[in-house]
């Protein structure tokens, strides 16, 4: 087990014991941008975050955004992983960072032991689960922002490589790298600050941020999306962005509204500049700069992102 796996299981299994939960077998689900920790044998799952630039106050308010939003689509009965009834609903302070505590689903199928061959029709039958979701978050009557998952974010992990040129090195970036990622940037602050200015006929809805077609589990009783912690308002091009024909194919029959090719293209653009802001964590999780090696060079052919270009 790494430093940040073992970081996590301290914090969540003090912040649990400290919550009445009896906690005797901690083990670690995930390890990368967060820690998922199973509280065993309590039912609790606990995400502690262990890469991010963002303050302890700024983490908690994205916190209770996420707890919000998935409290209000679990009450409304649809299939997401909700937060755990055990504790209350609401980030838990532990040492410099806030934690959250979520019920814990028995995964059967999972991604890890799928034939390479199922995976492209797997995805593309998770996209289609993925239109009763945003349906349901169309709905939703709470306060989000508009691509929240780089606005600000990204600024303040691209002043980190500005300035520090030892971690723009160990991510595999440039100095005309990080030019062009400040120029992108602006276009996207620019793009959240008015969206249907830019796109008239694009409909901003909450959705959850980060592909749901990744981020669900299978279980005995159906599927459930988990992980909304980037929710965010957005186009559904944005959850889209970087799947295949088959998946787009198959949430336009699923009765998903029809997918707007140029703004699945800018969502796309997008979504790359979010993976070269994240190469700021790379001093700090070594194995991240091959992990993102593809996208990189994909993001260096590709025409630098414009709102011009996409009027």
């Amino acid at each position: 087990m790494g430093e940040s796996g073992e970081r996590g299981v301290r914090l969540a299994t003090a912040a649990g014991r400290r919550l009445g939960l009896r906690v005797e077998e901690p083990r670690v689900l995930h390890d990368v941008f967060n820690t998922l920790v199973h509280l065993a044998p309590a039912p609790v799952v606990v995400r502690v975050p262990s890469l991010t630039f963002a303050s302890a106050a700024e983490q908690e308010a994205r916190q209770r955004r996420e707890l919000a939003v998935v409290s209000w689509l679990a009450d409304r009965g649809a299939p997401v992983v909700p937060p755990s009834p055990l504790v209350p609903r609401e980030p838990v302070p532990c040492e410099d960072t806030s934690l959250t505590f979520w019920q814990y689903v028995e995964e059967v199928d999972p991604i890890a032991a799928a034939p390479p061959g199922t995976l492209e029709e797997r995805f593309a039958e998770q996209t289609a689960w993925t239109v009763r979701l945003h349906r349901e978050m169309a709905g939703y009557p709470g306060e989000l922002t508009v691509l929240a998952p780089l606005v600000p974010g990204a600024k303040t992990a691209l002043a980190e490589l500005r300035a520090r040129p030892h971690v723009l090195a160990s991510g595999g970036l440039t100095l005309a790298d990080l030019d062009r990622a400040e120029r992108e940037y602006a276009e996207v602050e620019a793009l959240a600050a008015d969206f249907t200015g830019h796109f008239p006929g694009a409909r901003v809805q909450a959705v959850h941020g980060d592909c749901p077609s990744f981020n669900v589990l299978r279980t005995a009783h159906g599927h459930l999306f988990c992980d909304f912690e980037d929710v965010t308002l957005a186009p559904v091009e944005w959850d889209l962005a970087g799947l295949g024909p088959s998946a787009l194919d198959r949430y336009e029959q699923a009765g998903g509204r029809r997918v707007d090719r140029a703004l699945l293209t800018l969502m796309e653009g997008v979504r790359m500049l979010q993976v070269v802001a994240a190469l700021a964590f790379a001093s700090k999780m070594p194995d991240l700069a091959a992990m993102l090696a593809d996208t990189l060079r994909q993001w260096r052919v590709r025409p630098p992102l414009s709102l011009d270009a996409t009027g």
